[in-house]
């Protein structure tokens, strides 16, 4: 039998060849081990848990053996940890702590002294969960927080469930938040216990342990095997998992249609302190609780793990909506979820003017994380998509470890000032304080056509590198697997979308913001930015040729317009309409009186529409191009051949002859055009609507004034 076939609940990763390959190097085995261990969710949740490994190394000052302990940092995620997210401490210094901690009132100022215990001074911060692996003897060490695991840790009996499943190989340790005093339980319960496998900390996670990187993960795994096993025998023996199921959910399609209508709604209360991106999902493992009838029972107790309501606050909020509502329109539903949401407010608010401390940081945004809607999904809000998507897979954990503490006892979650201390301590502010400052686009969505490629791509990524969220799109298939490709290769799957979408056609445009609502929960900035040129004497322009030029420019940017404004108003948090202009839209030229009279109209129609959406804090704004021919499918074909001979040069010799007649004899770029955009929607011009910005290397033809 291959060693991966005794796992059926979790996944055995280890290759023995690539693990040979990092023989004699134990931070390296140790990076290994916690890679595979974080690359299963069912082990640990992102972010979460700690791994750590001892190992002798020479110090830098006395040329003698020490033992170091290599802990992944402060902030770190397993899954990702790469050697510079290691802290590394002299085991002797960290031990040596004992002689002055001065008991759980000074427990904070010990995370200081830590710094002390550095051996490496390139090492990451260490975390405080450092003495928790400093004090015990192993030479490697997992901390994880397992669904099964912390099933039976936050069950009511989960300390007499633990030593009869184990037979007293896993010791147990109450509740209490980590820190230093935690390591010095996990020691005195390994003196206790000696010989023991493991310990369960109750409502929080795992220890387990090896002298080698292979032996500590080994047994990792098979301790939480064996937890899942005997939850999997347990589900149905009290009777149907969550009491049994008192509602049904429509079909996808249908659950789909709903949340991209509410998804908007939610993030306009979400937002009401800074603007929020949303996800959605309808996981199976979501339905079953939230068509439950124990849903209204378990849904405010909140979570148990820290790991969990650090992200998903201390409860979700539950929807009183039916399934199949009509949610067409926004003043009806808002109207009617308001109470919902300024009753969680004030739950939150009193919860933490209860809980609080002398010296406790002030009160955060007291929205909703978490928002259940029975039948339909789970929607979640945070400061971006990572954050939120990651908040909702942690609320996936808590479900599950309700379920199998529900299974096999009672569930139980943590005392509210318990999960306060955690959520206010000022270690955990500390490390807020210390996150980078949010850049100028974060938390905005963008829409932006035509944005696989020229002016439009670079729209799209300057907005990502500044933050934001993007729907990337175009209507050439082929075009926008390309621009997926370099977008994921560049930013990553969290900070983008796609989306097919050719501005002539309604579906796809409706389809679009679809899209945006169930990926980021609604839209904040739209850039008109598709489109295409058409030169040709006045005597060759068909009506083809004519209805093609507004179809796409004036009519597609009214529509893409007009479905932006829906979502916006529904948000009612304003919003930025930018539209991608050209200098011909003020300058009459030869040979482009289709493309010409288009973009003047496209002007107008953005002056027409800033002055009806001022109301609404949407602003309207023009961006006035000119000759920026990379990567612009405008320029391929006939239409640079049709400028050339308008102007009577080569077409090789088009970008030099444009320069040439500007003001400051510079050829303009895409990125020059994503820089011009930014300016309107990065914060600095908030109170600037109708107006037009030439970035055009000057024109005076073009000066509107």
């Amino acid at each position: 039998m291959f060693e991966r076939d005794r796992f059926k609940h979790v996944s055995y990763l280890w290759d023995e060849a690539e693990a040979a390959k990092l023989a004699g190097d134990e931070v390296a085995l140790l990076l290994y081990r916690s890679n595979l261990l974080g690359a299963d969710l069912r082990l640990t949740n992102y972010g979460g848990g700690n791994t750590s490994c001892k190992a002798d190394a020479t110090d830098p000052l006395t040329g003698e053996t020490a033992e170091v302990m290599w802990i992944k940092g402060s902030g770190g995620d397993i899954g990702t940890l790469k050697r510079n997210g290691l802290a590394a401490l002299y085991v002797e210094r960290l031990r040596s702590l004992k002689k002055i901690y001065r008991g759980l009132d000074q427990e904070d100022e010990m995370v200081e002294l830590f710094n002390h215990c550095i051996y490496d001074l390139n090492s990451k911060a260490p975390s405080i969960d450092t003495p928790l692996h400093g004090f015990l003897p192993f030479k490697h060490i997992d901390h994880l927080h397992p669904d099964a695991a912390i099933a039976i840790a936050a069950a009511k009996d989960g300390k007499q469930i633990t030593q009869e499943l184990f037979n007293g190989t896993i010791g147990w340790v109450d509740w209490q938040k980590p820190g230093f005093d935690l390591g010095l339980q996990l020691k005195a319960c390994l003196d206790e216990n000696p010989g023991i496998r493991g310990i369960m900390l109750g409502s929080h996670g795992l220890f387990t342990w090896g002298d080698t990187a292979y032996e500590s993960y080994i047994n990792t795994l098979e301790v939480i095997e064996i937890c899942a096993t005997y939850l999997e025998e347990n589900y149905g023996k009290k009777g149907p998992v969550f009491g049994g199921q008192q509602l049904s959910s429509p079909e996808q399609s249908v659950r789909t249609a709903q949340a991209a209508l509410l998804a908007p709604i939610l993030r306009g209360f979400c937002s009401s302190e800074r603007h929020m991106v949303g996800h959605f999902t309808d996981d199976a493992r979501v339905l079953e609780f939230i068509n439950s009838k124990d849903l209204d029972r378990l849904a405010p107790m909140g979570t148990s793990c820290p790991d969990h309501f650090l992200r998903t606050k201390i409860s979700p909020l539950v929807l009183e909506l039916d399934p199949l509502a009509d949610l067409t329109d926004p003043a009806v539903i808002k109207e009617k979820l308001a109470p919902a949401f300024v009753a969680y407010r004030k739950m939150y608010a009193d919860y933490y003017a209860t809980c609080k401390h002398e010296n406790s940081p002030a009160i955060r945004d007291a929205n909703p994380v978490i928002i259940l809607y029975p039948s339909i999904g789970l929607f979640s809000f945070s400061k971006d998509k990572q954050t939120t998507r990651v908040a909702a897979e942690f609320y996936i954990n808590a479900i599950n470890v309700m379920k199998g503490a529900e299974a096999i006892s009672e569930y139980t979650s943590l005392p509210r000032q318990e999960a306060f201390n955690i959520e206010y301590w000022l270690l955990e502010e500390a490390k807020l304080q210390r996150m980078p400052k949010p850049k100028a686009l974060s938390g905005k969505i963008a829409l932006v056509t035509g944005s696989a490629g020229g002016i439009g791509k670079a729209i799209a990524k300057k907005f990502v590198e500044e933050g934001a969220v993007v729907i990337i799109n175009d209507n050439d298939g082929g075009r926008l697997e390309q621009a997926d490709q370099e977008f994921k290769g560049l930013y990553g799957k969290d900070a983008y979308t796609t989306a097919v979408l050719d501005v002539t056609k309604g579906d796809d445009i409706q389809q679009a913001f679809n899209i945006a609502a169930l990926a980021f929960g609604g839209i904040d900035i739209v850039v008109n930015c598709a489109g295409l040129s058409i030169s040709k004497p006045i005597e060759e322009h068909t009506d083809k040729d004519w209805d093609l030029l507004y179809d796409v420019l004036v009519k597609g940017q009214f529509k893409v317009t007009q479905a932006a404004v829906a979502v916006m108003r529904k948000q009612a948090i304003g919003g930025d309409i930018l539209n991608i202009v050209s200098k011909n839209a003020l300058v009459s030229g030869p040979n482009n009186a289709g493309y010409g009279s288009a973009k003047a109209a496209q002007l107008h129609l953005s002056r027409l529409n800033a002055a009806e959406l001022g109301g609404d804090k949407i602003r309207v704004n023009v961006v006035n191009p000119d000759a920026v021919i990379s990567d612009s499918k405008i320029w391929e074909g006939d239409w640079a051949a049709g400028r050339a001979k308008a102007y009577g040069v080569k077409v090789e010799e088009l970008p030099a002859f444009y320069a040439k007649r500007t003001l400051l004899d510079k050829i303009i770029l895409p990125e020059d055009i994503a820089n011009a955009c930014l300016v309107f929607v990065g914060g600095l011009l908030n109170k600037s609507t109708g107006n037009v910005l030439n970035v055009d290397g000057g024109v005076a033809m073009a000066f509107v004034r």
